[in-house]
């Protein structure tokens, strides 16, 4: 038999963390985070992670695995995730996926498409490339050549942009054909997926509030002591939401309170993009994070 799972998924700021450790607790279960920015150390305040005492409360899982100019993708998270798997069941205890990175769900409980192995010559002149032209120029020569994966791939996201160019330039094809051809059909877990959403003005609310919230817990000192600690704004983690907008801040480019205005717009914009990609899945189970007995019974259903 499949291992079974329960994954809760949803818009960024709908509640998912909040559902699934009450959840934890009432089916004695453990968390494994699928939020690929928690993956990173010393960026706590605008990834929102779980607090010191919920952690200790409930297990949680591949949070803090590497350093903010460390590598991370979506094959080392499944495989990090497969072990988490393998180490909560052998204690007995149930399995919660948590986290609104739809790609790392979904290869990690349909499969990877793994793809061909890098080649040092094509990522030097894709590189190349980005020095002379900046990363907007590589980002609509991908428009062209494979316009579908640019639904999940945005614009700010130089690792996968490139990985995306060079799967094109080393085998003629898009990457997106390459991923309907795998067909994400391995389906390794019996999983039972939660989608949790809200009324859109409620949603951008509480968007709104979680920014200033953020601003109010100190971002801008946690952006400057990464900066301070070699971390420059250049990396991956730092060009995210929040930690660019702040980044802005710190070059003088805004002011702080321009600066989070548009952080509230682009995660607002980050929220639509995740639901656009989560309503394209199968599968999902739509609940308001308020319907918490419903959630719970259908958990405990699945699980017996």
């Amino acid at each position: 038999m499949k291992p079974k799972i329960v994954v809760i998924l949803g818009p960024t700021a709908v509640g998912k963390s909040k559902i699934a450790l009450e959840l934890a607790q009432t089916i004695n279960a453990e968390i494994i985070n699928a939020d690929s920015q928690q993956v990173y150390r010393y960026m706590d305040i605008g990834t929102e992670k779980p607090s010191q005492a919920d952690r200790e409360l409930v297990r949680h899982h591949v949070i803090d695995v590497v350093n903010p100019d460390e590598e991370f993708n979506v094959a080392m998270f499944c495989q990090l995730a497969t072990a988490g798997v393998t180490d909560i069941k052998s204690r007995g205890r149930h399995v919660i996926v948590c986290g609104g990175t739809g790609l790392y769900i979904k290869a990690f409980t349909r499969g990877l498409f793994v793809g061909p192995a890098q080649d040092a010559g094509v990522r030097a002149d894709l590189k190349a490339e980005l020095e002379a032209h900046g990363l907007d120029f590589l980002y609509n020569r991908l428009t062209l050549v494979d316009p579908v994966a640019t639904s999940w791939i945005h614009p700010n996201d130089q690792q996968r942009i490139i990985r995306a160019l060079e799967v094109y330039e080393l085998t003629g094809k898009p990457m997106s054909e390459w991923q309907k051809a795998h067909g994400f059909g391995e389906r390794p877990y019996e999983a039972l997926t939660i989608g949790l959403d809200r009324e859109r003005a409620e949603l951008y609310d509480r968007i709104n509030r979680r920014c200033e919230k953020m601003a109010e817990a100190g971002l801008l000192d946690e952006v400057a002591s990464l900066v301070d600690n070699g971390y420059g704004l250049d990396l991956k983690p730092l060009r995210s939401v929040g930690y660019r907008h702040m980044g802005l801040v710190l070059k003088n480019e805004m002011s702080l309170d321009e600066a989070l205005e548009l952080m509230k717009r682009d995660t607002r914009r980050l929220a639509k993009r995740q639901l656009t990609w989560f309503r394209g899945e199968d599968g999902i189970h739509w609940h308001h994070p308020n319907d918490k007995e419903k959630i719970v019974a259908a958990v405990e259903r699945f699980l017996r």
